[in-house]
């Protein structure tokens, strides 16, 4: 693993906390009347940044497979997107308690994975730092 994928690793930590924050918002006015949900965007955006679209090509050339490929443009950061197109209930909120619970779930799981990851990274750094 190499230094730009922590950085990868690290935003997406960063993406998953204000996910976090953004579902706790989103769960804790499921009653308000008028309140409109907020997503997070920053998957999409990275794949974009990484070069992942479909009608975007490349511009450096990557020799093998398994290279990631390099991104001369700016870093992404995770953007809040207010979702205030759609209504679920007749007082205007947009909230589905069901499904803010299901991204609560799953947010944790990703966050959970890439601190993971995080960890075994830096263990394998110390690894060999201290070996002899």
């Amino acid at each position: 693993m190499k230094a730009p994928t922590i950085d990868f690793m690290q935003r997406g930590l960063q993406a998953a906390n204000l996910r976090q924050e953004v579902i706790s918002n989103n769960i804790a006015n499921v009653n308000t009347p008028g309140f409109k949900k907020s997503d997070v965007l920053f998957e999409s955006m990275l794949a974009k940044e990484l070069g992942f679209e479909k009608d975007k090509k490349l511009q450096m050339v990557r020799t093998q497979d398994k290279h990631m490929p390099m991104s001369a443009g700016e870093k992404v950061t995770a953007k809040i997107q207010l979702q205030d197109t759609t209504t679920m209930r007749v007082d205007g909120n947009n909230v589905d308690i069901d499904v803010e619970m299901a991204n609560l779930a799953k947010n944790q799981i990703y966050y959970n994975a890439m601190a993971k990851k995080i960890g075994s990274y830096i263990q394998g750094v110390k690894n060999v730092i201290t070996s002899k």
